[in-house]
């Protein structure tokens, strides 16, 4: 089967969970023997990056363009909220991107396509696979149909659960764009369907709850409890609440306690000054390869204290492969990964003293800390990438063959 997959970004020009994701697939696809095809978007570099470039790479034909527009992606940090209203209209509907992927999917006449987050590459990718009448899946990994900032928090950092009458506009156009386009929906969370389903979106659309896939570990790696050893992965935001973290660690009186706090982002210069003079917390910017693997294998705990709705995070998978269990928030879908008690425990997003104490329940009881590593290695067998590409396998064979 050639399979054809569309991302906002693609290695090495990855920028989150969802690329990443995309480029597991496309490569476990390719060594099952299917030909995947890959159309991506890449930085700005002078005219020539806005017709598209083709390279194979590890076996997997690439197709990467600048979806033409007042500036690039790379860039978006100092614009005036004006350049950045224009850019993100020209986004919703991108005819320039409309075109350079109905040109690449008429050349390379894929039998089915897989869409993944269509920021940056524009809706107009749903109009483009339609038109040639492709079958196609659409893999929701956040909330860029209901929200141009993705994150469905008002710009106070409270969650949004009454847009504004300039978002319900932008609902209604993107609702009107994608309709029922897709043969088939798919998230990771059944959280991030209902959220659709509740503001119209897919009607008839076929819609299915698809964890992540991640490639296990066989064997449990084993821990040490001299000192225990607290995680965070992820970007340096507002809404992924590292200041509640901070906060809750900060009153912890234990001295064999250490935070880790791995990622970069626009909150930094503030976490690390919330951090002051604490000793145990280490801020490593973006780490990636051996050395973040190694800080993950050692970790006891690993946080996850969003504030918002996160659909279903690619750091717990990976958490559970290391034998690691997770605190994390009670929001979105991440009460659907965490078992209480079992691989890990939930708190209420934002009151950090409860946090608090789930952490010195657990840091003085390493006896349970155990307990939850087993669950939380057995949760990630669940995840296998290889049972994973069965099921996608299965589905991508199903709406083609209608």
């Amino acid at each position: 089967m050639k399979i054809c997959q569309i991302i906002y970004t693609y290695p090495p020009h990855a920028t989150g969970g969802a690329d990443i994701y995309a480029e597991r697939i496309a490569k476990e696809l390719s060594t099952k023997g299917h030909e995947v095809v890959v159309i991506t978007t890449q930085p700005y570099n002078g005219l020539s990056s806005i017709k598209s470039s083709s390279k194979v790479e590890n076996g997997i034909m690439i197709h990467r363009f600048y979806p033409l527009n007042i500036y690039s992606w790379t860039n978006t940090a100092g614009k005036s909220l004006l350049i950045k209203m224009v850019w993100n209209t020209f986004d919703i509907w991108n005819l320039h991107a409309y075109l350079v992927i109905k040109n690449i999917l008429k050349k390379e006449k894929p039998d089915v396509v897989h869409i993944h987050t269509p920021t940056w590459i524009s809706l107009s990718a749903f109009d483009a696979i339609k038109s040639l009448k492709i079958p196609f899946v659409f893999t929701v990994h956040e909330y860029i149909l209901l929200c141009r900032r993705v994150s469905l928090l008002h710009a106070n950092g409270e969650v949004c659960d009454n847009p504004r009458s300039i978002c319900k506009l932008y609902q209604k156009i993107s609702r009107t764009i994608v309709s029922s386009k897709p043969d088939l929906v798919l998230s990771p969370s059944n959280f991030v369907l209902r959220m659709l389903n509740k503001n119209g979106f897919f009607p008839e659309s076929k819609c299915i709850k698809l964890p992540l896939g991640i490639t296990p570990y066989k064997e449990k790696t084993e821990k040490k409890y001299e000192n225990i050893d607290i995680i965070y992965t992820g970007a340096l935001i507002g809404h992924k609440g590292v200041d509640v973290l901070i906060n809750a660690f900060k009153n912890l009186k234990h001295n064999k306690i250490r935070l880790h706090i791995v990622g970069k982002g626009e909150k930094i210069n503030e976490l690390k000054e919330l951090a002051g003079k604490d000793d145990r917390i280490t801020f490593y910017g973006f780490l990636g390869g051996e050395e973040l693997t190694s800080l993950q294998e050692k970790a006891n705990i690993t946080v996850m204290p969003s504030i918002w709705y996160e659909n279903s995070p690619m750091a717990i998978y990976e958490s559970f492969k290391y034998g690691t269990p997770v605190i994390g928030s009670e929001i979105g879908g991440i009460p659907e990964l965490i078992e209480e008690g079992v691989n890990g425990y939930l708190f209420q997003p934002g009151k950090f003293k409860e946090l608090e104490e789930i952490l010195k329940h657990l840091v003085e009881n390493p006896l349970e800390l155990k307990k939850l590593e087993t669950g939380a290695f057995n949760s990630s067998q669940k995840y296998d990438m290889r049972l994973h590409v069965k099921k996608l396998e299965k589905l991508y064979k199903e709406i083609s063959d209608k």
